[in-house]
């Protein structure tokens, strides 16, 4: 996930000269959404945003709202802004599939900053399905099958930290965000953290940190950033801040480390050495053969470095880590889980199937449905349009309504999170942890709504996360090793919560991004 506009160190001098700007077109925007209901704004200035994303615990808000109002509602951004939170399934499905919505404005400007403009999520039209067909080469299933073994010797390496604390408290963040980025390094560039260097590294574990804050300053810069004329955005970009310089600097390490991977895959293929061991290797296969279908130049697969390195490693850290909490929670389904473990591992390595598991895939996709990376998902209308509904909603007027017409310009909340908890799909218990949900049938089999589980954790469309097979399969391995080797128990007195900037991650009672577990070997 990507950092807010507030993130960059944004000079708020600047933004105080813009702010009336801002306002002006938040008063003079029409509002044809008016008789939508919602919850009241408790402020002119945050709106309802201060409830929505920073509440002491994630979601004390948004749930009781889906509870109150149903799956489509109006809610306030800052200085009036209407803004739609939206997790009925069809107008979900509508939204992300639509040519007439795009990226919301503050996450526009941070991929400009950050990002060459080949690069595949900023990528926009034909040259955005290019990009899509080209690189799903490296992502298909068998493709990711081939990167089973280096997520093995990457779990290895985790087993072996969580050896160094048995028996004691151990952080696991840290040690799962240094696996994730092994693992990130080994299966797309076929390269070491080593290999990347101490200033990428570096670089890499700041932005991270930028990443995943979060405040009410941050939530007024954002909201004021989004609005900022694109002379100013582009001025802005180049204040001499540490943050903005940091910022800056994803995209020109990237660049370089994905000409020296290239450069020396292409050398080694040159000697008969095989390149197709990652994606990278995988892609230049392409690029080197007669066929110039859905071929990449050199040129666009450097512009990829950047997001398929940014992209996969906070996202899959904070997913592992939220279901090693819930493993802590759950003893019991900890040991019944540890026992299919064990049961299919001691099998034919040959014949063996992470597919085969179910209660680890059950596992993982109710981890990713109560643990969405990207809970709330911002899209603006670049066109006047219309979303369907699944079932009809009254307005304050007493109409009903079975759709809703947007102007262009309106930005509307693709709300994951509570589309995960909806009653309707997932059971009347969809709040609690129960992964026997995904084998006893509770869950609704429905049309389709995204690539895996008929889950949002990774978004849906043209815009889907490209690696989800990449993320699920590293899970797999990830959670086999660990539960198979280790026992993981809750401190005393300490209470876990789920906070939100840009993705979800776990924090103690001290409002420290950390998962301090009791970790023993078996």
């Amino acid at each position: 996930m990507l950092p807010g506009l507030a993130s960059y160190g944004v000079n708020y001098a600047t933004i105080l000269v813009v702010a009336g700007l801002v306002i002006y077109f938040a008063l003079h925007r029409r509002n044809n959404l008016r008789n939508i209901p919602g919850p009241p704004s408790p402020s002119w200035t945050f709106g309802n945003m201060l409830q929505l994303l920073l509440p002491p615990q994630y979601g004390d808000y948004e749930f009781t709202w889906l509870k109150e109002f149903g799956p489509v509602y109006l809610v306030k951004g800052c200085f009036g802004q209407n803004r739609l939170m939206i997790s009925d399934p069809l107008a979900l499905q509508s939204i992300l599939n639509s040519p007439y919505f795009g990226h919301g404005p503050t996450l526009e400007n941070v991929m400009n900053l950050m990002f060459d403009q080949n690069a595949v999520m900023a990528a926009k039209s034909e040259t955005h399905r290019h990009l899509r067909a080209s690189l799903n080469t490296g992502f298909t299933s068998s493709a990711v099958r081939q990167y089973r073994p280096i997520f093995d010797r990457v779990a290895q390496k985790i087993t072996e930290d969580l050896d160094e604390c048995s028996g004691s408290l151990a952080d696991l963040c840290p040690i799962l965000s240094h696996a994730t980025l092994s693992a990130i390094s080994e299966a797309v560039l076929g390269c070491s953290i080593d290999d990347l260097g101490e200033e990428f590294v570096i670089n890499n574990d700041r932005v991270m940190t930028l990443s995943a804050s979060q405040s009410s300053s941050h939530i007024i810069a954002d909201a004021i950033g989004s609005r900022l004329p694109k002379l100013v955005w582009r001025a802005a970009m180049r204040l001499p801040t540490a943050a903005f310089k940091d910022l800056r600097a994803v995209k020109s390490l990237a660049t370089r480390i994905g000409k020296e991977a290239i450069a020396k895959k292409l050398a080694a293929v040159e000697q008969g050495a095989s390149a197709k061991t990652d994606v990278f290797g995988m892609l230049l296969d392409t690029y080197q053969s007669d066929s110039k279908r859905n071929v990449l130049t050199k040129e666009e697969l450097v512009a990829q470095t950047g997001i398929l390195m940014v992209g996969g490693q906070d996202t899959v850290t904070n997913t592992v880590a939220f279901g090693f909490l819930e493993l802590a929670r759950h003893p019991e389904f900890q040991r019944e889980l540890r026992a299919e473990i064990h049961a299919s591992l001691c099998g034919p390595s040959q014949t063996f199937s992470y597919e085969s598991m179910p209660l680890l895939n059950a596992f993982i996709k109710e981890t990713l449905r109560l643990y969405p990376t990207g809970p709330l998902v911002e899209r603006v209308a670049v066109h006047e349009t219309v979303i369907p509904l699944s079932k009809s909603i009254k307005n304050s007027m007493g109409e009903l309504m079975n759709h809703i017409p947007v102007q262009k310009g309106q930005v509307v909340i693709v709300a994951t999170a509570s589309y995960q908890r909806l009653h309707s799909r997932w059971g009347e218990d969809a709040h609690q942890f129960r992964p026997s949900r995904w084998i006893d049938g509770t869950v609704m089999q429905g049309q389709a709504v995204g690539p895996y589980a008929n889950l949002l954790s990774f978004l849906g469309g043209p815009r889907m996360c490209l690696g989800w097979r990449f993320a699920i399969l590293e899970m797999q391995v990830f959670f086999s090793e660990v539960v198979g080797k280790f026992s993981l128990s809750l401190p005393e007195g300490d209470r876990f919560s789920t906070r939100y900037a840009n993705t979800l991650f776990p924090v103690t009672s001290s409002g420290e991004r950390a998962l301090p577990l009791y970790v023993t070997r078996l």
